[in-house]
């Protein structure tokens, strides 16, 4: 990802004067102050090497999540996660959805893998439907990557349909690698968590990025009942690849409850606002459960905003979509009404820029 690769995701804002970061879909509270408490407390320890096993987060994780403790690997992130879990499956053919996040295609074509995309229907609110596993069926894959709910579009994956994939892979002996991320901020959708111990195939992807705004960290973790797939991706990633700091982090991450709640309160009230907003200067938006909002508008919107300090998710790059395709993060109505304006002004319907920072 560095130097000479390109960075396909939303979050880059080193390059020039960003005021709004709405290209990342983190918590719009941003840190709980008891993580960042936390932190604090650990700094004089950082000479020693972190726990190799992350004891204490894997024993918070159990609790929080209901699952035993040898369901669970943590990683330094959860893209780390993606890459071992490719590098451990090593499949010849998987299927994954168009548009989706990009990480777990590159994750498989570096392991040599074919990937065969369904695409998405802008006519059908880009929602998985049945014919998904028609689709299954004539592609006969060794692994299958979803994404609940779905980046960049926010749709989540109706639990009954899900039911239906997570047999069909099952039968087949078909691994089935879910990204539940963003789950924890949406509504409507349902974990597949209760599934695990008799789907052995199954394995959920979670990370501490979007529900706790702890994106700078790395830390993510990943849970399936197939003990010896989790010790094959143990061995893919480097000795003590969860920091000391990001353990400490994540601890006291899973205590903020109340943190949670209220943003999960909040989130349907802000998407809903700039939903209107946006809709309201001729904007295409794709309905969300999620903490972000897919939308289409007029090609250059993200280059233009950004000269304003202003920083959207440009998803030109995404398989299925084409320049005027963005996604926007769901924050706070202060922040939330200055990029509707900044909007209105690189679309000449507002007048002065200075009146709303």
């Amino acid at each position: 990802m560095l130097y000479q690769t390109q960075n396909p995701h939303g979050g880059d804002v080193y390059q020039g004067e960003i005021i709004l970061d709405y290209s990342a879909n983190t918590n719009p509270f941003g840190t709980p102050q008891g993580v960042l408490d936390a932190i604090r407390e650990v700094l004089p320890k950082v000479h020693q090497y972190p726990d190799p096993y992350c004891r204490k987060l894997v024993q918070a994780v159990s609790e929080f999540e209901a699952v035993p403790k040898e369901f669970i690997l943590c990683g330094s992130g959860a893209a780390e996660l993606i890459y071992s879990y490719c590098e451990a499956v090593s499949p010849k053919r998987a299927v994954e959805l168009a548009p989706t996040f990009s990480e777990y295609s590159l994750a498989l074509e570096r392991v040599g893998c074919h990937v065969e995309r369904f695409f998405l229907r802008r006519e059908n609110n880009f929602d998985v439907d049945e014919t998904f596993l028609d689709y299954l069926a004539k592609q006969k894959p060794e692994a299958v990557f979803l994404c609940n709910p779905n980046n960049p579009t926010g749709r989540v994956i109706s639990p009954s349909l899900l039911e239906q994939i997570l047999y069909f892979c099952r039968e087949r002996n078909i691994r089935l690698f879910v990204d539940e991320c963003f789950l924890d901020l949406a509504d409507g959708g349902a974990s597949l968590k209760s599934y695990l111990t008799d789907y052995p195939q199954l394995l959920l992807l979670k990370a501490f990025t979007k529900s706790y705004g702890m994106a700078g960290m790395r830390l993510g973790y990943c849970l399936c009942s197939d003990y010896q797939l989790l010790a094959k991706m143990a061995k893919g990633v480097q000795p003590w690849n969860v920091s000391l700091l990001a353990q400490a982090a994540g601890v006291a991450a899973l205590q903020e409850r109340e943190f949670l709640e209220r943003t999960r309160q909040l989130i349907p009230i802000e998407r809903q606002w700039l939903k209107e907003q946006l809709e309201a200067l001729g904007f295409w938006v794709c309905p969300s459960h999620a903490n972000y909002l897919l939308f289409f508008g007029r090609e250059g919107l993200h280059a233009a905003l950004r000269q304003h300090g202003i920083a959207i998710r440009n998803c030109e790059n995404f398989h299925g979509l084409t320049s005027g395709w963005y996604r926007i993060a769901v924050r706070l109505r202060g922040e939330n009404e200055r990029l509707i304006a900044a909007i209105k002004l690189v679309c000449g319907k507002e007048q002065s820029w200075r009146k709303i920072l």
